[in-house]
């Protein structure tokens, strides 16, 4: 690769670290860019591997920007993140024997629901809810844990996006708190991911250091903004990532 795919690598990067830390859906933007610069011989998994090195270290940064702002249910999260973990890394074990294809359609009718969800009731994730009860909050972290890990590892892109409007909806929380916990379960689901893809010596690591390092600088910037920003700030992000998930992965399936 030239100077100019790696420009454009970091670049992607940094942006993909800013929308992650928001609301999610980095990978809407690096996964792209990596399938399109790196050569045609790089396999899917080592795409997918690369993309998992530089969100564990964006990811890392925002779990920690969060933490000092924002109340974590540790004795809770950091389970569900090893659950995440697991998750993922049973995904990643399996992406090749399975057709992504059969996954879009299913991702993309989530998707189209959870932009008329929020744009019909603008209240969610704005106002807090009524205070769930313990085991509630309980059932709602592990269930997504085990279930949007396994996507993670699978495909990636709008992890993210799915646990924040998960906590938004049913549990009641804003989504500067949701976006909190998501970044603890999606930390532990990249790391489940990236384990597996090291182990089978899939990572490019130079490149992916590099992106790391344009990651956390774009996560640090989009946390700080998420959390002096509020909730509103992040329900129109989250409205323009979901509509460009939608697009995005509408045109890789039918276009």
């Amino acid at each position: 690769m030239g100077a100019g795919d790696w420009s454009v690598l970091l670049a992607a990067a940094l942006a993909a670290g800013w929308v992650d830390a928001v609301v999610g859906g980095g990978g809407l933007i690096l996964l792209p860019a990596l399938l399109l610069v790196t050569p045609a011989a790089t396999t899917q998994q080592t795409v997918l591997a690369t993309n998992k090195l530089a969100s564990v270290a964006g990811t890392t940064a925002a779990v920690l920007t969060f933490s000092r702002k924002v109340p974590m249910n540790w004795r809770l999260l950091a389970p569900a993140g090893v659950v995440a973990a697991v998750g993922a890394a049973f995904g990643a074990a399996i992406v090749s024997l399975i057709d992504k294809d059969l996954f879009i359609p299913i991702v993309l009718v989530v998707l189209v629901g959870v932009a008329v969800l929020v744009t019909l009731r603008p209240t969610v994730g704005v106002v807090m809810g009524d205070p769930p009860t313990r085991r509630r909050i309980t059932i709602v972290v592990v269930v997504a844990a085990v279930a949007i890990g396994f996507y993670d590892g699978i495909l990636g892109p709008g992890t993210g996006t799915f646990l924040i409007i998960t906590f938004a909806t049913l549990l009641g929380t804003e989504f500067v708190r949701s976006a909190a916990m998501a970044k603890v379960l999606n930390l532990g689901s990249n790391i489940g991911a990236l384990l597996y893809f090291s182990a089978t010596d899939d990572v490019l690591w130079l490149l992916g250091l590099a992106m790391a390092v344009a990651n956390v600088a774009g996560s640090l910037v989009g946390s700080r903004m998420a959390i002096s920003r509020g909730a509103g700030f992040v329900r129109i992000v989250l409205l323009v990532v979901v509509f460009a998930l939608v697009i995005r992965l509408g045109w890789q399936q039918f276009g």
